[in-house]
């Protein structure tokens, strides 16, 4: 178990946390959910006891070992990939380290045999002799294959390095587990692992996540942050979130019901006040107004965004024929003849590990890169917006919010400009904010507002809800059920795809798989889950050459 007690934490003159005293017990998992800039990783840091606080105390029950995710992707480049995964066990790798330097003596002493003797025992103990093979396990789980497993941490992308420092909080079975944003740069096949992981995980688990799927399938409790308070709720997300809107909906029609009465207390006051026979009635209903009470309701720190995609024309029938689509990079074949024909009502979903040939698919769609093979034509009715996965070039310039949306409005008044950059919440001065100091969050939403304001009836979108907090997403994910358009586009968030697509494409060494069905069914596929294991190690020696 691990709890707080009082734990206070200011920032200047701002207390993020105030006298938050909560308990997080065995063998639940506990979603921490908030505004961003609630102060969720703030906390986890605090629990982790990478941060102190400026009151109060953490206390975890004598003898638990405490495990978390860490973020720094370079802090191990000098180290195996096997070696760091076991490092999430810091005693146990100790030992192993110890015992080595032991076993390397060419003076081998009657004292270094009794120390070596009492590590044997408590590597065993430990279950040292499984720690390779178990380290191995959750490695392939994440989907990073046997053959890594040896090499250099610097040797890993980016996408691998993070799998290998999850792999690590998870190993060796920790008694806690604090988990920042786990499924950041997974893809959808290692999430769904993860999620069957922690499901079959006996021990206190806290994670902060922007993926309601994810937290629906995996949370038994929800820790709210609002305000600078945690409140516990028994439940996954969804559970969470009709809770909390039937407690306020609750509590607006008890203070209805007590303003109908107050009002109708003053009423008969001011009537018979004056009135000597029916002075003791209005005294009375005098005490009976002053116990009445209405409840507090604040309002969330919670802020949603509104995203409307409105297209300025109708789509035809004839909207995109992609033939032979073909592309080769740095020798290996990306995109393999591929061919497909979306109609006006596609709403279509690029699933599967191999990030790289999507992102190439978007860029030859929008534009941005040729073909080595084959040609894609869009139908005449047809105009296109794309979000890249990267943007940083849009944003690499000293133009101010507003100027810079201007530039892509057919209408240049500063007024119709505002009003989208409204929707996206930058309100007053933040419309002349640098573009260049925008974080990842805030860059995103200017996206969003460039794609709106351009009135298109196709959308292209390549992992849209990367740095995005969970009310953006929502707002993201209703504006793309709503849309009339075409939508053709890759995420991570599993409700996104499940909700929004209605056909759902794989590229798998290069060739595409083409299925009318929504993503659960997809997935629920045996055809599906055969191929996925025929082409997995395969996937992954093109990634590697």
């Amino acid at each position: 178990m691990i709890s707080t007690s009082n734990v206070t934490l200011r920032v200047g003159k701002k207390a993020l946390f105030e006298d938050v005293s909560i308990k997080f017990t065995e063998g639940n998992c506990y979603g921490m959910i908030g505004a961003n800039g609630a102060g969720k990783s703030t906390f986890l840091k605090i629990l982790s006891g990478q941060l102190e606080p400026t009151n109060g105390e953490v206390v975890i029950s004598q003898g638990q070992r405490l495990s978390f995710l860490q973020q720094d992707h370079f802090k191990y480049d000098a180290f195996p990939v096997l070696d760091t995964v076991i490092m999430g066990n810091a005693r146990l790798y100790e030992i192993m380290k110890e015992k080595d330097a032991i076993y390397m003596k060419e003076d081998f002493s009657e004292e270094d045999g009794i120390k070596a003797a009492e590590l044997e025992g408590e590597f065993a103990t430990m279950n040292g002799w499984e720690a390779e093979s178990d380290a191995a396990s959750v490695l392939n789980g994440l989907g990073i294959e046997t053959e890594l497993h040896s090499r250099q941490m610097s040797e890993l992308n980016g996408a691998q390095k993070v799998k290998v420092l999850l792999a690590q909080a998870l190993f060796g079975n920790p008694d806690i587990l604090l988990l920042d944003e786990p499924t950041n740069h997974l893809d959808l096949d290692a999430i769904a692992w993860l999620e069957e992981f922690l499901i079959n995980f006996e021990n206190t688990v806290i994670v902060v996540s922007h993926d309601r799927y994810f937290l629906n399938k995996v949370c038994t409790h929800i820790a709210d942050i609002d305000y600078g308070k945690i409140q516990l709720y028994a439940g996954n997300y969804d559970f969470w979130y009709e809770s909390s809107q039937l407690m306020i909906r609750q509590m607006k029609e008890a203070n209805k019901k007590k303003e109908e009465k107050i009002k109708e207390l003053q009423e008969f006051i001011q009537r018979f006040s004056a009135n000597a026979s029916k002075s003791k009635q209005a005294t009375s209903r005098k005490r009976a107004l002053e116990k009445i009470e209405l409840d507090e309701i604040k309002p969330s720190s919670r802020k949603y965004p509104y995203i409307d995609f409105r297209p300025d024309r109708e789509i035809g029938n004839e909207v995109l024929t992609v033939e032979n689509l073909s592309k080769t990079i740095d020798g290996v074949k990306i995109l393999d003849g591929v061919s497909f024909i979306l109609g006006r009502q596609d709403k279509v979903a690029l699933v599967g590990p191999n990030e790289q040939a999507k992102t190439v698919l978007f860029k030859i769609l929008s534009g941005e890169m040729e073909p080595d093979e084959g040609s894609y034509k869009w139908g005449l009715t047809t105009s296109q917006a794309y979000f890249p996965k990267d943007n940083s070039a849009e944003f690499d310039n000293d133009d101010i919010i507003v100027d810079w949306l201007t530039q892509y409005s057919p209408v240049k008044d500063v007024t119709y400009v505002r009003g989208f950059l409204g929707r996206m919440l930058f309100a007053g001065e933040d419309g002349v904010k640098k573009v260049r100091v925008l974080s990842g969050g805030e860059k995103v939403r200017c996206m969003f507002s460039k794609m709106m304001i351009s009135g298109a009836n196709v959308l292209m979108f390549d992992e849209p809800t990367d740095h995005l907090d969970m009310e953006s997403i929502t707002a993201l994910n209703n504006g793309l059920i709503k849309f009339p358009g075409v939508i053709i586009f890759s995420s991570r968030d599993h409700q996104i795809v499940e909700t929004t697509a209605n056909r759902i494409m794989e590229i798998v060494n290069g060739k595409l798989i083409d299925k009318i069905t929504t993503y659960d069914e997809y997935l629920a596929s045996d055809e599906m889950a055969r191929k996925r294991q025929v082409f997995t190690v395969t996937e992954s020696q093109q990634e590697d050459n």
